[in-house]
């Protein structure tokens, strides 16, 4: 059996920088594993820019942010594998994997990294009626088709869900010569970036229809065209509403979901919410010494952030490593993080202050279009933060910053609540 201290399962953006992360923090044994035929993940297909401002402090496109962490990989003289499938972890963290040439083969871990990322939600999962002809694409798999294998999935488009796939997508079909004839949102609200609505949909002039679904599917061999529908409080089409488009292509946008199935088998505990493992602030799962970073984790909409967690979550896999269950102190002080009145959940769902840094940043998303409201952090009743903001959306990840020095003085502290208050 091979033996590694760290094995991080996936080569994407999350894996390059917890790899990375770990090396430099002293260890020298870590294997990254990928099924892909290269590393970096989905940031291959994803040619626009808009990457690197707050890592590199420039703009760069997908494959260019990718480039700099595998040759940081390579500088650093981590060992990787591709076209590997992982197909198990056990709970003593034997990492079973797969490919052609070694067939299968098992690795034991002294620490498992996750950043699988995620996938895209299928049609099989939105109940739209209609046959099942040729034209209907996920927007990642039209970018895949268009971006890196050079082919064009259709001419005339309909685009339903405004995620920044869907939107990016918009503007690359028009600019490949399509016409996009409209991006429906089944949400009262984007759930895309302000600056992609703005920059794909806006400066091309595709029409945007929040509340609106797709209510029928025309044609048996080939999409012929899209008939959508404006829907009700309860998301439901309202009779009457119906408009139809003519069109041979629909592109679905629908969400993104993490590639959790490994994890769920190994025993991580779940959130019901973001469907991404529960954990503390040192990124841990309930399995000790597993550690999640990415999207798979929670989807974030920029990638810097997914390399900032994920160097976090390399950092404290090192510790783990080095200092083994000594890195944990009492469970006894673990306290919860409670989302509420507006905030959906957060990342960490625990932390410790006995073990946390001088700063921690906690990351969570809205449930719905807020303006003029407050992000407030409460340490049991009392108010600590108290911030204000213009709008906050659901498209957009929030953070607030919670301070060592401010824990520490609640020795009495059971929960921190994070919500947002209307001004």
């Amino acid at each position: 059996m091979l033996k590694y201290d760290i094995v991080i399962v996936g080569g994407g953006p999350a894996g390059l920088a917890a790899a990375v992360s770990a090396k430099r923090n002293g260890i020298a044994s870590i294997l990254v594993l990928e099924r892909d035929k290269e590393l970096g993940g989905i940031l291959n297909q994803c040619i626009h820019n808009g990457f690197g401002l707050h890592t590199f402090k420039e703009e760069l496109t997908g494959p260019e942010y990718a480039g700099r962490f595998i040759e940081q990989l390579k500088e650093e003289k981590i060992e990787y594998k591709l076209n590997t499938m992982v197909m198990d972890i056990s709970d003593g963290k034997v990492v079973t994997a797969m490919n052609r040439e070694e067939g299968m083969f098992e690795i034991q871990a002294k620490a498992v990294v996750l950043a699988m990322g995620c996938r895209e939600r299928a049609r099989g999962a939105l109940n739209i009626p209609g046959y099942r002809p040729a034209g209907i694409y996920s927007a990642g798999t039209a970018q895949r088709l268009v971006n890196m294998e050079g082919y064009m999935p259709g001419r005339e488009v309909v685009i339903l869900g405004s995620g920044d796939i869907g939107l990016i997508m918009a503007r690359r079909m028009t600019l490949e010569g399509a016409k996009v004839k409209v991006v429906a949102e089944l949400l009262p609200y984007s759930g895309g970036l302000k600056r992609n609505i703005v920059q794909c949909l806006d400066d091309f002039g595709i029409p945007l229809k929040l509340s609106h679904t797709v209510v029928d599917i025309d044609g048996k061999e080939r999409v012929e065209g899209i008939t959508i529908a404006q829907v009700d409080e309860n998301r439901r089409p309202i009779p009457g509403t119906e408009e139809h488009y003519t069109c041979d292509t629909l592109l679905l946008s629908c969400g993104l979901i993490p590639e959790n199935e490994i994890s769920r088998s190994l025993g991580v505990e779940m959130s019901p919410i973001t469907s991404g493992p529960l954990v503390n602030e040192c990124l841990e799962t309930n399995v000790e010494g597993v550690f999640a970073c990415g999207n798979v984790l929670h989807v974030h909409d920029l990638v810097d952030f997914v390399s900032e967690e994920a160097g976090a979550a390399g950092k404290h896999a090192a510790e783990y490593v080095a200092n083994g269950a000594k890195h944990q102190p009492s469970n006894a002080k673990d306290i919860p993080i409670v989302a509420t009145e507006g905030a959906r959940y957060t990342v960490p769902k625990t932390i410790n202050p006995d073990r946390m840094d001088e700063k921690h940043t906690v990351r969570f998303r809205v449930g719905d279009v807020y303006k003029n409201c407050y992000v407030s952090v409460y340490l049991n009743e009392e108010r600590v933060i108290h911030r204000k903001r213009p709008v906050v959306a659901p498209g957009e990840m929030e953070e607030v910053v919670l301070k060592k020095e401010d824990l520490a003085a609640f020795p009495g502290l059971s929960q921190i609540t994070v919500k947002i208050e209307e001004a």
